[in-house]
């Protein structure tokens, strides 16, 4: 999680919103890494989750990333969930919840809707939740 808050911490920096994220292959050596660019591209599906499964498929040369995990520090949103599920990535690790757009739990719970063709991944939340919601909040404190 400290290799995706520094992603997150570059977004902040690039004036995005401060969201990272990184895949680690199954020996637990980074892959792909990612942080939001959507504004700097400007791209829509510019999401540190989507950066980082890309870097990730590349690096591996295969768009299936059996035996990775993805970290990332603010719960996916439904576009990145349908990513997740679609890289059939067998872990996923996020910090902070989001009460507004998650879709790992909160608002949706995409990545363990039995109704999709797709096997449900592990899910670990709340890692260094506060850390990674602080972020989040000193930058929208930061921009009102």
């Amino acid at each position: 999680m400290g290799l995706a808050l520094a992603e997150a911490q570059a977004a902040a920096t690039a004036g995005e919103i401060p969201v990272g994220a990184v895949v680690l292959d199954a020996n637990g050596a980074v892959i792909g890494a990612g942080r939001n660019v959507r504004e700097a591209v400007p791209d829509p599906t510019g999401h540190a989750e989507v950066i980082a499964i890309r870097e990730a498929a590349a690096a591996l040369g295969d768009r299936v990333l059996e035996g990775c995990t993805l970290v990332v520090t603010l719960e996916p949103c439904a576009m990145c969930a349908g990513t997740i599920l679609a890289a059939r990535l067998p872990r996923v690790v996020f910090g902070a919840w989001d009460e507004k757009a998650g879709a790992v739990g909160s608002v949706y719970d995409l990545l363990r809707d039995g109704r999709l063709p797709h096997a449900v991944p592990e899910v670990v939340s709340g890692v260094r939740a506060q850390e990674c919601a602080a972020l989040l909040q000193s930058f929208f404190d930061a921009r009102r």
